[in-house]
């Protein structure tokens, strides 16, 4: 499952982590990268703790 809609945070990717057990397998954040909210570099490291 791909979450989708309403991240707009690395704390958003942070919460996502840990609902692998649930299915979700990514998440869809252009609209966050587009606004600077967060750097794709950041995001990897968040989902790579």
């Amino acid at each position: 499952m791909i979450a989708s809609g309403g991240i707009s945070s690395l704390a958003d990717l942070e919460k996502l982590v840990g609902m692998q057990d649930i299915g979700i397998q990514g998440a869809i954040v252009g609209k966050a990268l587009y606004e600077g909210a967060f750097t794709l570099i950041d995001a990897i490291n968040v989902v790579n703790k």
